[in-house]
């Protein structure tokens, strides 16, 4: 037990020195943190508001985006013919020659076809 002021400068200097500031942090937060008395205000469902606020936030701000440009590049990729010309995620320029299951069969130069999957496909060149 700390009994003196002594004993509290003694203790600070040990937490000080042999444990990181960030485990002192952590020690901090957790010796600060609430209760936990469910008849305290902000309880319950409050409790989860910010975490809820913040999925909704990257929702709208992140995952939804992604979806619909994932979905664009699904349409152009599968509305692209022999005779198009395209980009890879190689930074290959080429016109597609055939068109196969799960690949594109593609001229990058006279006489020099190579076959590339669908995902490889980054945009259409007009």
């Amino acid at each position: 037990m700390l009994a003196n002021k002594h004993d509290y400068l003694f203790f600070d200097s040990f937490v000080m020195d042999y444990l990181s500031l960030d485990s002192f942090s952590f020690i901090h937060a957790l010796a600060m943190a609430p209760s936990g008395d469910p008849s305290a205000p902000g309880g319950g469902l409050m409790g989860f508001l910010p975490m809820i606020l913040i999925f909704v936030a990257f929702w709208f701000l992140l995952i939804a985006p992604q979806r619909k440009k994932q979905k664009e590049h699904d349409k152009m990729v599968k509305a692209l013919e022999k005779g198009a010309q395209i980009k890879t995620v190689g930074g290959l320029f080429g016109t597609i020659t055939g068109v196969k299951d799960d690949r594109f069969v593609v001229r990058i130069a006279e006489n020099v076809k190579v076959e590339v999957s669908r995902e490889s496909i980054t945009a259409k060149i007009d």
